[in-house]
């Protein structure tokens, strides 16, 4: 009986170990080749009324061991602050959500306020739970390894064309996209700066979907304090 139960320890020890393994492979995974190529190196030019910037002449950083017909989607570990690291798939028709999304307020990412400026945002209030990989392409909903504090500016003016454009190319071809989305902090604020979106099409080599933009975590007519999440109208 003493035997058994060693064995049972030893067993589920053994399925604890993997789990970790390959929770940090997914956690490296998902950073990618993107430690030799950080967002702090890339020269981001300053917001100047466009939501994104064009980075790397459109060209993402995916290396030729990125590319394979396997779909999947990993999410890196919070850091020491609760901050989100890198999202990674390989997206595909399988992943699409085949239901509506339902409520993620229970989620609280760094750096949240509720906060609104009825004069001067559409929507009334400035920040949104920003999903890194939209809802809308995997069905990830209430992930908190998946969500920043992020603008409706950023969201809806910056990522969601993106976003759409990759849907609408799923939807039209049972293809793979490669798709990662790194956010920018800056230290130890608590607020990105900024997203950096990169999408391939796996199948026809870029040709429909291929993309590097930078998009800026900023809303017109108001300051925001990054290392809080405080903010004020100019």
């Amino acid at each position: 009986m003493k035997k058994k139960n060693v064995g049972i320890v030893i067993g589920i020890t053994a399925i604890i170990v993997c789990i970790v393994i390959l929770n940090d492979i997914a956690y490296e995974r998902a950073k990618g080749n993107f430690n030799s190529h950080t967002i702090e190196e890339l020269s981001i030019p300053q917001y100047s009324d466009n939501p994104y910037c064009v980075i790397n002449n459109n060209n993402p950083f995916f290396s030729s061991d990125d590319f394979n017909l396997k779909s999947f989607e990993e999410y890196s570990k919070l850091d020491y602050l609760g901050r989100c690291g890198p999202a990674y798939a390989n997206l595909n028709r399988d992943l699409l959500p085949d239901s509506v999304r339902e409520s993620i307020s229970s989620v609280t990412p760094t750096g949240w306020h509720t906060v609104r400026y009825d004069d001067l945002i559409a929507d009334k209030y400035l920040y949104n739970r920003c999903h890194l990989i939209a809802y809308s392409l995997t069905g990830e909903n209430d992930n908190n390894k998946n969500i920043i504090t992020g603008t409706r500016y950023m969201n809806v003016e910056g990522m969601l064309p993106f976003e759409t454009m990759i849907t609408d190319y799923l939807e039209e071809n049972d293809h793979h996209v490669l798709y990662r989305v790194t956010p920018h902090f800056k230290d130890q604020e608590l607020i990105a700066r900024g997203v950096l979106l990169e999408a391939y099409s796996v199948e026809d080599f870029g040709d429909g979907i291929c993309f590097c933009v930078y998009v800026y975590n900023v809303q017109p007519g108001i300051v925001i304090e990054y290392s809080t999440g405080e903010s004020r109208a100019l």
